[in-house]
């Protein structure tokens, strides 16, 4: 059985080895004003391009892309062509695509908040229930010690992959409309 104090320890890595990948991420969508409709419009179009890539992949429990394709059909968008997804689908690849997807949900609330009056709210609104992230983080684990060798590296890539995806998708905004 995992200590508590060990719950965590791989997220923790994971965090540390993206970091620069996160930052660069939420660098490219802070111009986004979500209590805009064209900006949020942008935004939702966005992220359905990188989960589009992601989801089929990192098979989480709960699929956000539903709700992601009901947002942007409530604003009269179809649901856009995933981005392409290169890397290795290993279990830890999986689980790094994951992460950050579980990832994603946490500040879905605070963002959510930011969307403007009479917006669609479905996506960001689909946040953890009480005590999933902590699951998460424990089944994080124990696929972890499962996955022996190698596989906290292939879990780095996943990460950086799926952080590479929303680059890429908030980029091609910026570059389309400055």
């Amino acid at each position: 059985m995992m200590k508590s104090s060990d719950v965590g320890r791989i997220r923790l890595a994971l965090r540390d080895a993206t970091m620069k990948d996160h930052r660069h991420v939420d660098a490219l969508f802070s111009p986004y004003a979500l209590d805009c409709r064209d900006d949020y419009r942008a935004f939702l179009i966005a992220h359905a391009r990188a989960v589009g890539a992601i989801e089929p992949v990192a098979m989480p429990d709960r699929s956000r892309l539903p709700l992601l394709a009901q947002d942007l059909d409530s604003l009269g968008v179809p649901m856009p062509a995933p981005l392409p997804l290169s890397g290795e689908a290993s279990d830890g690849y999986r689980w790094g695509l994951l992460y950050a997807l579980e990832g994603s949900r946490l500040g879905g609330a605070m963002l959510a908040r930011q969307v403007g009056k009479g917006l669609p709210i479905a996506y960001l609104s689909a946040v953890h229930g009480k005590g999933e992230w902590k699951d998460f983080q424990a089944a994080l684990e124990s696929a972890a010690l499962k996955g022996g060798e190698g596989w906290l590296d292939d879990a780095v890539q996943g990460a950086q992959a799926a952080f590479a995806l929303f680059a890429q998708a908030g980029a091609d905004r910026v570059a389309l409309h400055g």
